[in-house]
């Protein structure tokens, strides 16, 4: 027997800062896709997936939960790999980076590195970004704020150790130009060489001592390894890799890996610094790394702040798992973004898995339940209209290896839905219902729903790597075994003479409307659930007459400017528009919740016939109405916000 090609695909570990969204899930179900086809065409596959769980980020949010760091992270990886399982996703190894062996290996990767007089003791004074535990310097700054993620960034002056990148980046760009599939898609390669290598780059700062949450540098008292240099190092460090040079079996059968599925905001991280501490080490590059786009809200990329994050649990719930994994890996495009709305999913799940893939397979079923008891017929009329669709067939796992060397998974699946629109074309043109009014077209008929089956076990074998269960089903109805791509080299394979299964349903086709409103529904029982406990004030227990309340004036006012007050911590300066000409100036104590330029072009309310008073030797004319609560100990105020349609000047009563 032929020894089996060994191929190695990982994804990014994800980080475990928090639970993991659709866009993030999309990665493994990808991978996953491209690994169960591997395994198909015949390669020994490994596939590892795991947590990066080291980081100022992860240490920040264990102590506001007031939890430690491995409580944190144990929680957040428990949460991802259930999620990963959920997905149908055959990984072989989940790594996590607190791992003690991945630790140990790290530490002497970093000590061989400073022997080696790649790593130096330096001073850090730049602006660093929590979220994407990355340093930049002043002119890398977008708009002041982090290039990659778009949040703020912290002024940062520690001592540090730095790695001299310079020194191996000819040598990087080299190899990036003379193996031009090594960086995918070709965006990805232009963007890394024409933005940071020709430009020159700078040492990375490759430790921290600002806090403790990451790997000790044994060399280093007070030190900790750069969450970067620890998380790339999973790779190896979890597949055998040894620092002083015994690697196991395991890492000489599957280094360099084949593949590194990553996010194309981390293609930085993986193409310049990964395969230069590689260098470092004396290791093989990997072969390819290929940043896939990202999956879109609504033109938006996920994110708490703006609200928009969907789960794959959730969608599971919603849709089902293959209906989930068939939307991410169709919709995405092979370099741009993808965009996903509920209203898409059911449409696909409507036009594409209910009407061409389920329609096809539950009237074949059914045609050959009702004419021939569900005993599967020889094929022993043939016509010439049945060469098209076995052509089809034929072609087709040729086309989808094309589409997969490629790593385009969407046109992949696209190709398999051409054979099962041919096979529903197919029952349009042989008419298998008027083939059975007569016992003289019956062997006619047996032949056209075989047809009509091998086609389906065709499709069925084929979508294996993208809908797994979906798959299983198909061949469970067609009273077939799985055969693997191999059993596609010829059309005829389905065995005549079994008994095909009662016609499952395999995706029942939704109602748009009814549809959208139980996501509505469910969408907020979870927002409605995820709510945290509350504290309010008691009420007030004297009673006020109408007449007294009646005379507080409460106007809507809109927002011209709103400024800190200077020498003052508390307090907001707002210029107001009252609707009389006149500009009014509030003062507002508000200033630890919110920034100044939030508010302006607001419609707030004021009260606005309160003697004036002197506040920081300004003056002060009304009072702005805000709602008051405490959450987990923690005062929150938010200010009475209407709506921009009310004119200035209104009056509330």
């Amino acid at each position: 027997m032929t020894e089996k090609k060994p191929y190695y695909i990982s994804t990014a570990i994800a980080y475990t800062s928090a639970k993991p969204h659709i866009g993030n899930t999309y990665e493994i179900v990808l991978a996953d896709a491209i690994a169960r086809y591997k395994r198909q065409a015949g390669f020994e596959v490994y596939f590892q997936t795991g947590t990066d769980e080291h980081g100022q980020k992860i240490q920040e949010k264990a102590e506001a939960a007031g939890i430690s760091p491995q409580e944190y992270v144990d929680n957040v990886a428990a949460q991802i790999k259930d999620i990963w399982d959920l997905m149908n996703t055959t990984y072989d190894r989940f790594v996590r980076t607190t791992d003690p062996e991945h630790k140990t290996k790290v530490q002497k990767i970093f000590e061989k590195m400073y022997e080696k007089g790649d790593i130096y003791k330096g001073k850090y004074v730049g602006k660093y970004c929590t979220p994407c535990e990355s340093f930049w310097t002043e002119s890398q700054l977008v708009e002041g704020k982090c290039p990659d993620c778009g949040r703020d960034c912290k002024d940062a002056e520690e001592e540090a150790y730095f790695f001299k990148m310079s020194k191996y980046a000819d040598r990087l760009l080299e190899h990036i130009e003379t193996h031009p599939e090594f960086i995918q898609p070709e965006s990805r390669k232009n963007e890394m060489i024409n933005n940071f290598l020709k430009p020159g780059l700078q040492d990375l700062c490759v430790s921290r001592s600002s806090f403790t949450w990451g790997v000790p540098l044994t060399f280093a008292p007070g030190h900790v390894s750069y969450v970067w240099l620890d998380a790339l190092s999973n790779y190896i460090t979890f597949c055998g890799y040894d620092p002083d040079g015994d690697h196991d079996e395991h890492y000489k059968k599957f280094w360099p890996a084949d593949l590194h599925l990553i996010g194309k905001d981390i293609v930085r991280f993986h193409t310049i610094y990964w395969p230069i501490f590689l260098m470092s080490m004396g290791e093989e590059l990997p072969k390819q790394v290929f940043g896939h786009p990202w999956l879109l809200v609504k033109g938006d990329k996920m994110s708490k702040s703006k609200g928009n994050m969907i789960y794959a649990d959730d969608l599971v719930e919603l849709f089902g798992v293959d209906a989930v994994r068939y939307f991410v890996l169709h919709e995405m495009p092979f370099a741009s973004d993808g965009i996903m709305t509920y209203d898409l999913i059911i449409e696909r799940v409507n036009s594409e898995l209910a009407n061409i893939l389920g329609n096809l397979v539950n009237r074949t079923v059914a045609m050959n339940n009702k004419y021939f008891d569900g005993v599967i017929q020889a094929p022993t009329a043939p016509e010439a209209l049945d060469e098209e669709l076995k052509a089809v067939a034929l072609a087709m796992p040729g086309k989808v290896q094309a589409k997969m060397d490629e790593l385009k998974v969407a046109d992949a699946i696209d190709e398999i839905f051409v054979l099962l629109r041919r096979a529903n074309k197919y029952i349009d043109e042989t008419m298998p219902w008027a083939l059975a009014k007569s016992e003289e077209t019956r062997e006619r008929l047996g032949t056209v729903l075989y047809n009509l089956l091998e086609s389906i076990r065709f499709a069925a074998i084929a979508l294996e790597p993208y809908l797994p269960e979906t798959s299983q089903r198909i061949l469970a109805q067609i009273c077939c075994e799985n055969g693997g791509l191999e059993s596609l080299a010829s059309f005829g394979a389905l065995p005549s003479g079994g008994k095909v299964g009662s016609g499952e349903i395999l995706f029942a086709r939704l109602d748009p409307a009814k549809k959208l409103a139980e996501i509505e529904e469910f969408n907020a029982a979870k927002a409605k659930a995820a709510l945290p406990p509350l504290e309010i004030e008691s009420y007030a227990q004297e009673n006020v007459d109408f007449d007294t309340f009646c005379k507080s004036d409460l106007r809507a006012v809109k927002v011209k400017d709103c400024k800190p007050v200077k020498k003052s911590d508390k307090l907001l300066q707002f210029t107001l528009d009252d609707g009389t000409g006149t500009d009014r100036q509030i003062l507002s104590g508000i200033a630890k919740y919110y920034k100044p330029e939030e508010l302006i072009g607001k419609t707030l309310v004021a009260i606005t016939n309160l003697p004036p008073r002197k506040m920081m030797g300004k003056e002060s004319c009304g009072m702005l109405l805000s709602a008051i609560h405490t959450e987990k100990g923690e005062e929150k105020l938010n200010l009475i916000q209407i709506s921009d349609a009310i004119p200035a000047g209104a009056k509330l009563c």
